[in-house]
């Protein structure tokens, strides 16, 4: 049975920079244009829709949010997509991951969308074996269905796979469905300061190219790394 590196995209390989201008500057900005609103009230009501759709499949969906704000939020993204643009250590890390001939798997919520786009900027997909969208799967990776119906399209052993996600939800519905090697990322936008270790909850990891070795080195045995 496959024993997959699963990586995120957004704030885990990408840096999550490129979200954080898109939906806390820019489509604030078209949005108080279009409607004739102040920013401050658009900003207030862009922040309550994301609050309702949190964690959902409508909240990574660019299409859910043209219609709910009027604004081709597909279209917004590609003229800035300039701005997408990976973390350290991203294809340094798949390189060598590859090139040990290890099966690394893309996993992300992104829409299919909004995922070809940063495919399009960004050389990943020859490093993957498997790119598959949350959208595909019909639930979001911060559900247990989620993991459950990708081991049914994809079988792998939960025990003896990696995760690498900046989000906790997501990391705490892949340990619930027994994905026991999961690390998550101290700074995922290169817009905000670091996250403190001590209040993730799990191995937290800067500059990619440091799971390397223990990827190597434990064979996916249980992996404890502490990157401060």
């Amino acid at each position: 049975m496959l024993k997959p590196i699963m990586f995120d995209m957004d704030g885990t390989l990408l840096d999550l920079a490129f979200d954080d201008y898109i939906w806390n500057q820019c489509l604030p900005e078209h949005y108080a244009q279009f409607h004739g609103y102040s920013l401050e009230k658009s900003h207030q009501y862009l922040q309550q829709l994301y609050l309702d759709h949190k964690h959902t499949l409508s909240w990574y969906s660019s299409a859910f949010w043209s219609l709910q704000t009027g604004i081709n939020i597909l279209k917004m993204q590609q003229n800035h997509e300039s701005k997408i643009c990976l973390r350290a250590g991203s294809l340094e890390l798949l390189e060598q991951l590859k090139a040990a001939g290890h099966v690394c798997w893309l996993v992300t919520n992104a829409d299919c969308k909004s995922l070809e786009l940063k495919l399009e900027n960004i050389p990943l997909r020859p490093h993957f074996d498997l790119i598959i969208s949350s959208e595909q799967i019909g639930y979001p990776k911060e559900t247990l269905a989620f993991w459950k119906h990708l081991q049914q399209q994809h079988s792998f052993n939960p025990e003896q796979a990696v995760l690498i996600d900046d989000t906790a939800q997501v990391l705490h519905s892949a340990k619930q469905f027994g994905i026991k090697n999961l690390f998550t990322i101290l700074q995922p936008s290169s817009l905000q300061a670091p996250r403190l270790q001590e209040q993730l909850g799990y191995p937290a990891i800067d500059n990619l190219i440091e799971l390397f070795p223990f990827i190597s080195e434990t064979a996916y045995k249980e992996i404890n790394v502490k990157t401060a």
